[in-house]
Protein backbone atom coordinates (compact mmCIF):
# COMPACT_ATOMS: atom_id res chain seq x y z
CA UNK A 1 0.00 0.00 0.00
CA UNK A 2 1.48 3.32 -1.10
CA UNK A 3 0.88 6.95 0.44
CA UNK A 4 -2.07 8.82 -1.54
CA UNK A 5 -0.40 12.37 -2.44
CA UNK A 6 -2.42 15.18 -1.84
CA UNK A 7 -2.30 17.95 -4.50
CA UNK A 8 -2.33 21.47 -3.59
CA UNK A 9 -5.62 21.68 -4.49
CA UNK A 10 -6.68 19.16 -1.49
CA UNK A 11 -4.70 21.20 0.94
CA UNK A 12 -7.10 24.37 0.00
CA UNK A 13 -9.91 22.12 0.63
CA UNK A 14 -8.82 21.68 3.66
CA UNK A 15 -7.69 24.87 4.88
CA UNK A 16 -11.55 26.38 3.74
CA UNK A 17 -12.59 24.38 7.17
CA UNK A 18 -10.84 27.44 9.16
CA UNK A 19 -13.72 29.64 8.36
CA UNK A 20 -15.69 27.24 10.72
CA UNK A 21 -13.81 28.34 13.41
CA UNK A 22 -13.95 32.36 12.01
CA UNK A 23 -17.88 31.56 11.83
CA UNK A 24 -17.98 30.62 15.63
CA UNK A 25 -15.16 33.63 16.54
CA UNK A 26 -18.07 36.08 14.97
CA UNK A 27 -20.99 34.68 16.27
CA UNK A 28 -20.07 34.22 19.56
CA UNK A 29 -18.15 37.84 19.60
CA UNK A 30 -15.07 36.19 20.79
CA UNK A 31 -13.01 38.51 18.22
CA UNK A 32 -10.57 35.99 17.44
CA UNK A 33 -11.00 36.16 13.52
CA UNK A 34 -7.87 38.13 13.30
CA UNK A 35 -5.43 35.43 15.41
CA UNK A 36 -6.85 32.84 13.46
CA UNK A 37 -6.44 33.98 10.10
CA UNK A 38 -2.74 34.85 11.16
CA UNK A 39 -2.60 31.72 12.65
CA UNK A 40 -3.80 30.02 9.64
CA UNK A 41 -1.24 32.01 7.38
CA UNK A 42 1.59 30.98 9.74
CA UNK A 43 0.76 27.40 9.81
CA UNK A 44 0.75 27.30 6.17
CA UNK A 45 3.72 29.39 5.40
CA UNK A 46 6.10 27.58 8.06
CA UNK A 47 5.03 24.15 7.25
CA UNK A 48 5.42 24.46 3.31
CA UNK A 49 8.89 26.35 4.77
CA UNK A 50 10.30 23.06 6.69
CA UNK A 51 8.88 21.03 4.23
CA UNK A 52 11.54 22.11 1.21
CA UNK A 53 14.27 22.81 4.29
CA UNK A 54 14.03 18.88 5.02
CA UNK A 55 13.32 18.07 1.80
CA UNK A 56 17.10 19.38 1.06
CA UNK A 57 18.80 18.39 4.24
CA UNK A 58 17.23 14.82 3.32
CA UNK A 59 18.85 14.95 0.38
CA UNK A 60 22.13 16.61 1.54
CA UNK A 61 22.36 14.06 4.50
CA UNK A 62 25.58 15.53 6.16
CA UNK A 63 25.80 16.00 9.68
CA UNK A 64 27.42 19.66 9.66
CA UNK A 65 23.48 20.55 8.38
CA UNK A 66 21.61 18.34 10.24
CA UNK A 67 23.64 19.78 13.75
CA UNK A 68 22.45 23.65 12.83
CA UNK A 69 18.66 22.52 11.90
CA UNK A 70 18.94 21.05 15.44
CA UNK A 71 20.13 23.77 17.14
CA UNK A 72 18.09 26.86 15.71
CA UNK A 73 14.59 24.24 16.13
CA UNK A 74 15.96 24.28 19.96
CA UNK A 75 16.35 27.67 19.82
CA UNK A 76 13.01 28.77 18.85
CA UNK A 77 11.91 25.96 21.43
CA UNK A 78 13.49 27.25 24.06
CA UNK A 79 12.36 31.10 22.88
CA UNK A 80 8.48 30.10 23.06
CA UNK A 81 8.45 28.40 26.05
CA UNK A 82 9.29 31.98 27.55
CA UNK A 83 6.87 33.64 26.10
CA UNK A 84 3.81 32.68 28.52
CA UNK A 85 2.27 34.21 31.22
CA UNK A 86 1.35 37.92 32.66
CA UNK A 87 4.59 37.67 34.18
CA UNK A 88 8.25 37.64 33.49
CA UNK A 89 11.99 38.09 34.72
CA UNK A 90 14.98 38.91 33.59
CA UNK A 91 16.86 35.78 32.31
CA UNK A 92 13.48 34.26 31.60
CA UNK A 93 14.45 33.21 28.20
CA UNK A 94 18.13 31.76 28.98
CA UNK A 95 16.58 29.69 31.30
CA UNK A 96 13.51 28.31 29.23
CA UNK A 97 16.62 27.81 26.57
CA UNK A 98 18.51 25.96 28.74
CA UNK A 99 16.21 23.79 30.40
CA UNK A 100 14.47 22.67 27.11
CA UNK A 101 18.02 22.27 25.49
CA UNK A 102 19.40 20.33 28.09
CA UNK A 103 16.51 17.92 28.79
CA UNK A 104 16.00 17.40 25.12
CA UNK A 105 19.18 16.73 24.07
CA UNK A 106 19.96 13.90 26.90
CA UNK A 107 16.63 12.28 26.38
CA UNK A 108 16.93 12.50 22.12
CA UNK A 109 20.55 11.05 22.47
CA UNK A 110 19.06 8.20 24.42
CA UNK A 111 16.78 7.12 22.30
CA UNK A 112 18.82 8.06 19.26
CA UNK A 113 22.08 5.92 20.34
CA UNK A 114 20.50 3.74 22.85
CA UNK A 115 17.42 2.76 21.93
CA UNK A 116 16.88 3.04 18.32
CA UNK A 117 20.54 2.69 17.31
CA UNK A 118 20.22 4.46 14.04
CA UNK A 119 23.74 4.91 12.12
CA UNK A 120 24.68 7.80 11.78
CA UNK A 121 23.09 9.01 14.51
CA UNK A 122 22.61 12.33 12.55
CA UNK A 123 20.12 10.13 9.84
CA UNK A 124 17.73 13.27 9.27
CA UNK A 125 14.92 10.86 8.99
CA UNK A 126 14.97 9.93 12.47
CA UNK A 127 17.33 12.72 14.32
CA UNK A 128 15.02 15.73 13.26
CA UNK A 129 11.56 14.01 14.01
CA UNK A 130 12.49 12.88 17.06
CA UNK A 131 14.17 15.67 18.41
CA UNK A 132 11.03 17.60 17.21
CA UNK A 133 8.14 15.77 18.73
CA UNK A 134 10.21 16.01 22.27
CA UNK A 135 10.93 19.64 21.43
CA UNK A 136 7.35 20.47 21.19
CA UNK A 137 6.40 18.76 24.22
CA UNK A 138 8.97 19.56 26.37
CA UNK A 139 8.38 23.44 25.66
CA UNK A 140 4.54 22.60 26.95
CA UNK A 141 5.78 21.43 30.05
CA UNK A 142 8.57 24.33 30.80
CA UNK A 143 6.09 27.33 29.78
CA UNK A 144 3.39 25.75 31.90
CA UNK A 145 5.91 25.29 34.66
CA UNK A 146 8.13 28.70 34.62
CA UNK A 147 4.08 30.26 34.46
CA UNK A 148 2.78 28.42 37.20
CA UNK A 149 6.08 28.65 39.95
CA UNK A 150 5.82 33.20 39.01
CA UNK A 151 2.01 32.73 39.43
CA UNK A 152 2.00 31.10 42.72
CA UNK A 153 5.08 32.92 44.24
CA UNK A 154 3.31 35.94 43.24
CA UNK A 155 -0.09 34.88 44.71
CA UNK A 156 1.55 33.32 48.39
CA UNK A 157 4.03 36.29 48.10
CA UNK A 158 2.79 36.88 52.04
CA UNK A 159 3.58 33.60 52.99
CA UNK A 160 6.71 33.24 51.17
CA UNK A 161 7.87 36.58 53.41
CA UNK A 162 6.33 35.03 56.41
CA UNK A 163 7.97 31.53 55.95
CA UNK A 164 11.48 33.48 55.15
CA UNK A 165 11.05 35.96 58.38
CA UNK A 166 10.27 32.80 60.98
CA UNK A 167 13.59 31.90 59.86
CA UNK A 168 12.71 28.97 56.69
CA UNK A 169 15.44 28.71 53.97
CA UNK A 170 14.39 29.77 50.80
CA UNK A 171 13.61 26.29 49.46
CA UNK A 172 11.55 25.28 52.44
CA UNK A 173 9.72 28.52 51.43
CA UNK A 174 9.54 27.69 47.58
CA UNK A 175 8.64 24.44 47.88
CA UNK A 176 5.45 24.59 47.62
CA UNK A 177 4.87 26.58 44.26
CA UNK A 178 7.83 24.54 42.90
CA UNK A 179 5.68 21.22 43.21
CA UNK A 180 2.75 23.11 41.89
CA UNK A 181 4.67 24.68 39.05
CA UNK A 182 6.31 20.99 38.52
CA UNK A 183 2.97 19.44 38.58
CA UNK A 184 1.39 22.01 36.20
CA UNK A 185 4.20 21.39 33.47
CA UNK A 186 3.81 17.60 33.42
CA UNK A 187 -0.19 17.21 33.57
CA UNK A 188 -0.11 17.55 29.51
CA UNK A 189 2.05 15.17 29.15
CA UNK A 190 0.27 12.72 31.95
CA UNK A 191 -2.88 13.12 30.31
CA UNK A 192 -1.56 12.49 26.97
CA UNK A 193 -0.38 9.44 27.91
CA UNK A 194 -3.74 8.30 29.46
CA UNK A 195 -5.86 8.56 26.18
CA UNK A 196 -3.06 7.62 23.45
CA UNK A 197 -4.30 4.70 21.07
CA UNK A 198 -7.68 4.87 23.14
CA UNK A 199 -9.07 8.62 22.59
CA UNK A 200 -6.00 9.41 20.02
CA UNK A 201 -4.06 8.16 17.36
CA UNK A 202 -0.24 10.10 17.42
CA UNK A 203 0.96 11.82 14.70
CA UNK A 204 3.94 10.07 14.29
CA UNK A 205 1.98 6.36 14.47
CA UNK A 206 -0.93 8.07 12.02
CA UNK A 207 2.03 8.99 9.61
CA UNK A 208 3.86 5.44 9.63
CA UNK A 209 0.41 3.76 9.17
CA UNK A 210 -0.47 6.12 6.24
CA UNK A 211 2.85 4.95 4.50
CA UNK A 212 2.25 1.48 4.55
CA UNK A 213 3.84 0.65 7.64
CA UNK A 214 3.17 -2.62 10.07
CA UNK A 215 0.64 -1.03 12.55
CA UNK A 216 2.65 -3.40 15.38
CA UNK A 217 5.70 -1.10 14.07
CA UNK A 218 4.25 1.93 14.12
CA UNK A 219 3.07 1.25 17.58
CA UNK A 220 6.12 0.28 18.93
CA UNK A 221 7.98 3.11 17.97
CA UNK A 222 5.05 5.00 19.65
CA UNK A 223 5.26 3.93 22.43
CA UNK A 224 8.93 4.70 22.25
CA UNK A 225 8.44 8.48 21.77
CA UNK A 226 5.97 8.82 24.13
CA UNK A 227 8.38 7.70 26.82
CA UNK A 228 10.91 9.95 25.13
CA UNK A 229 8.49 12.80 25.80
CA UNK A 230 7.45 12.33 29.16
CA UNK A 231 10.95 12.05 30.55
CA UNK A 232 12.06 14.96 28.42
CA UNK A 233 9.33 16.89 29.37
CA UNK A 234 9.54 15.82 33.19
CA UNK A 235 13.45 16.96 33.24
CA UNK A 236 12.80 20.03 31.02
CA UNK A 237 9.68 21.13 33.83
CA UNK A 238 12.07 20.32 36.82
CA UNK A 239 14.86 22.16 35.52
CA UNK A 240 12.79 24.81 34.59
CA UNK A 241 11.32 25.14 37.60
CA UNK A 242 14.56 24.92 39.68
CA UNK A 243 16.61 27.83 37.55
CA UNK A 244 13.35 30.18 37.91
CA UNK A 245 13.58 29.57 41.94
CA UNK A 246 17.40 30.10 41.45
CA UNK A 247 16.64 33.42 39.64
CA UNK A 248 14.22 34.36 42.44
CA UNK A 249 15.73 33.79 45.58
CA UNK A 250 19.07 35.04 47.09
CA UNK A 251 21.78 32.87 48.93
CA UNK A 252 20.99 34.61 52.04
CA UNK A 253 17.40 33.46 52.10
CA UNK A 254 15.35 36.71 50.51
CA UNK A 255 12.57 36.18 48.27
CA UNK A 256 13.38 38.84 45.08
CA UNK A 257 9.89 39.71 44.42
CA UNK A 258 10.72 42.77 42.12
CA UNK A 259 12.41 41.00 39.97
CA UNK A 260 9.06 39.84 38.92
CA UNK A 261 7.53 42.07 36.61
CA UNK A 262 4.19 42.35 34.41
CA UNK A 263 5.05 41.24 31.26
CA UNK A 264 4.12 44.15 28.31
CA UNK A 265 1.12 43.23 25.86
CA UNK A 266 2.42 42.09 22.80
CA UNK A 267 6.08 41.08 24.01
CA UNK A 268 7.55 37.73 24.91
Amino acid sequence: MSLQSLSLWDVALAALLIVVNGALSVALKLDLERKLAWAAVRTVVQLLAIGYVLAWVFAYNRWYVVLPLMVVMTLIAGLAGAGRGTRTYAGQRADSIMSIWASAWLVAAVGLFLVIRIRPWYEPQYAIPILGMILGNTLTGVSLGIERMTEELTARRDRVDMALALGATRWEAAQGPARQAVRAGMIPTLNQMAVVGVVSLPGMMTGQVLAGQSPVQAVRYQIVIMFLIAAASALGTVGAVLLTYTRLFSREHRFLASRLVERHPGRS
